[in-house]
């Protein structure tokens, strides 16, 4: 995707987003941008890194700077990572493909959603043999389908399942409401059956008027998200995760104390502080500010990662420095895809990388390790809402 010549080229990540709104129409730009009801979450996630201030160190040797660390024991350039986000090529037309080519490139970790425009096995054909591709799952009533997204994934070659835990039900997002979104053709949704239609409500009630059987699979795409199993419990869930596959269970969604106990306690391998970047439970905490709380509950026993609100370095800097092991990207890949493709979440990153090593160097720290507490302090605003 050409760049036109009267847009700027970004320099930060805010200018990724505005060149998207330029480029995407209003029904992908809604359902990629907005979150649920009056979106208080949605930009607290990013108003409350603006409450932890940076305490620098001087005299100290940052002649180089290394961003290498690992997860799970891989390691990876940059803790910088790619969150699952669906439908990608509502933004570019080789969407989850170019993802998948930016993140090998830049040799880092990649969530692929469930709801993914491109099939799971053709995403993962782009690693490099080295970045660690993981899957994204919702656990449906249905078991069988996602015991069948499970497998494939394994016999891909993700190396783990993130299982989102945020979604019992679907917030609400009035812009989708008001818009009746859905996925518009020729894309679908990959990873299920071919002959899975998606159709919208009024469509369904015509094919079903004109003899079109109940069990014909047709679907839409609120009618597939509400299949998710609200059901779900922890003495349920993850045995039966365990039953049907060996790969590392990461759990997507978790912001108190009390449920990163509870992901211990049953055998998880690691945690995703998010609120599903301001898309489900409006009024919840910032995923900045619910992750010191996790990182604590789980005493080192687990890793922490976190997703929502990053658009800056010191952002990153931050989140590392309050325990999380790595950060993960939503709406940046999707402004960067929108940009211009591939090259876009590639220049995405790097600039986002390249403010990382900035504020490690003018804080004093040369590795990723050496990023800890003593760098933040709160704000009295901070302290006062805790």
């Amino acid at each position: 995707m050409a760049v036109p010549p009267t847009v700027c080229r970004p320099v930060c990540l805010d200018d990724f987003e505005a060149i998207a709104r330029t480029k995407l129409g209003q029904n992908a730009w809604d359902y990629y941008a907005t979150g649920a009801n009056d979106m208080q979450t949605l930009h607290d996630n990013r108003e409350a890194f603006s409450r932890l201030r940076l305490r620098p160190r001087v005299l100290r040797d940052v002649s180089t700077v290394s961003t290498k660390t690992s997860l799970l024991g891989r390691s990876i350039a940059s803790p910088i990572c790619i969150a699952p986000s669906a439908m990608q090529c509502m933004a570019d037309s080789d969407g989850e493909e170019a993802t998948a080519k930016a993140a090998a490139a830049f040799d880092t970790a990649m969530v692929l959603s469930t709801y993914s425009t491109t099939a799971l096995e053709q995403v993962i054909h782009h690693s490099n043999g080295h970045n660690p591709y993981w899957f994204q799952l919702y656990l449906y009533q249905n078991r069988p389908v996602s015991q069948e997204l499970i497998q494939r994934a394994e016999r891909a070659g993700y190396q783990a399942l993130v299982l989102t835990v945020d979604t019992p039900v679907i917030g609400r997002r009035l812009a989708d409401a008001r818009n009746k979104f859905q996925l518009p053709r020729p894309w679908r949704l990959a990873n299920f059956p071919k002959d899975l239609r998606i159709v919208t409500a009024s469509e369904r009630a015509a094919l079903l008027a004109n003899g079109i059987t109940k069990d014909t699979p047709l679907i839409d795409n609120k009618i597939l998200s509400n299949r998710a199993d609200a059901g779900l419990t922890w003495t349920e869930c993850i045995p039966w995760l365990r039953s049907v596959t060996g790969l590392p269970i990461i759990l997507k969604g978790v912001l108190t104390r009390e449920d990163a106990e509870l992901a211990v306690l049953h055998g998880c391998n690691g945690i995703i502080v998010s609120n599903h970047g301001g898309r489900q439970l409006d009024g919840v905490l910032a995923a900045i500010d619910a992750l010191p709380e996790v990182v604590a509950a789980v005493r080192g026993q687990i890793e922490v990662y976190m997703d929502g609100g990053i658009r800056k370095g010191t952002d990153v800097f931050k989140a590392l420095a309050l325990g999380a092991k790595a950060v993960f990207l939503g709406r940046p890949v999707l402004w960067g895809l929108a940009y211009n493709g591939e090259q876009g979440v590639k220049e995405m990153l790097q600039i986002l990388h390249d403010e990382l090593e900035l504020a490690m160097a003018l804080c004093g720290c040369a590795t990723i390790e050496a990023i800890t507490p003593q760098y933040l302090q709160q704000t009295p605003e901070l302290k006062s809402r805790l």
